[in-house]
């Protein structure tokens, strides 16, 4: 077995063609400091994929406001929304748990006018890959 991938934070947008088992999907990948720009791409989403770095609890809080930012957007009120708690392989994060009570998605998930859905993952292992393709698979427009 080979080292891992190295995985780096988007800085920019990326465009990815993924095919899944029932249709391809394009996945736009926005980068957190490019958050004061990502409404304008809401328009054309039918789904969204929140991606939370769970090992950097000063983040948090940050990453909450925008969450709740993407929830409360008109344009995506009736979009799917997968909440990913990612680097759920690294010692120090938290449990879903914890991290769900800094969030209060229960909160959120009761009062967020879309459905939201919460999966942990590890990006450089592949943990919850194949949860997340399903996912995707069932909640993108054909």
């Amino acid at each position: 077995m080979g080292e891992p991938p190295v995985t780096l934070p988007t800085v920019g947008t990326n465009l990815t063609d993924l095919t899944l088992k029932r249709k391809k999907v394009t996945v736009r990948e926005l980068g957190g400091c490019m958050g004061p720009i990502w409404s304008s791409y809401f328009t054309d989403c039918s789904s969204v994929i929140f991606m939370v770095d769970s090992a950097n609890i000063f983040q948090i809080s940050a990453s909450c406001i925008q969450l709740l930012s993407v929830l409360s957007a008109e344009p995506l009120h009736a979009a799917s929304v997968l909440v990913i708690f990612n680097k759920r392989d690294l010692p120090c994060t938290m449990s879903l748990v914890e991290m769900k009570s800094l969030f209060r998605m229960d909160d959120i998930i009761a009062s967020a006018p879309q459905p939201v859905t919460t999966l942990e993952v590890s990006a450089r292992s592949g943990q919850g890959l194949n949860e997340v393709l399903s996912w995707l698979d069932s909640n993108t427009s054909k």
